[in-house]
């Protein structure tokens, strides 16, 4: 079972090194000794804690939605030509590009600094292990 540093956790879930100390401390999130001695969280305790977060702050007004894939972000950029748009979100530390129609950009009004939540549905997904 792989075991990350505090600092690698944070990053994985967009938050502070501190916030994650804190988290331990408060017995919300458990904690693992390192092979170094510093405390780190196992891999799996991370990911069902961070499913459980984001089933909690779960926004909305959307009643059903088939879409599992859910992120609630900030928009960094907003690109619009005559017929589409190009909306960059960032979303903890994903960046998130949908391209859309201008019509439905300017429904949603969507501009820098809107809070938005992308909504992923694909029947192709890849998954990478990236280098420890």
């Amino acid at each position: 079972m792989p075991n990350l540093r505090i600092s690698e956790a944070a990053a994985l879930l967009g938050v502070s090194d501190d916030t994650v100390r804190r988290w331990i401390d408060q017995g919300r999130l458990a904690s693992v000794q390192l092979d170094n001695g510093r405390k780190g969280v196992e891999g799996a305790e991370l990911a069902a804690f961070a499913q459980r977060a984001a089933e909690a702050a779960e926004p909305g007004v959307t009643i059903a939605a088939s879409a599992r894939n859910r992120m609630r972000g900030i928009v960094t950029r907003v690109v619009k030509d005559g017929v589409m748009a190009q909306v960059d979100m960032q979303a903890g530390p994903f960046r998130v590009v949908s391209l859309m129609s201008r019509e439905s950009a300017d429904e949603l009004g969507l501009e820098v600094g809107s809070v938005a939540v992308a909504s992923i549905k694909s029947t192709h997904v890849v998954v990478e292990i990236p280098e420890a």
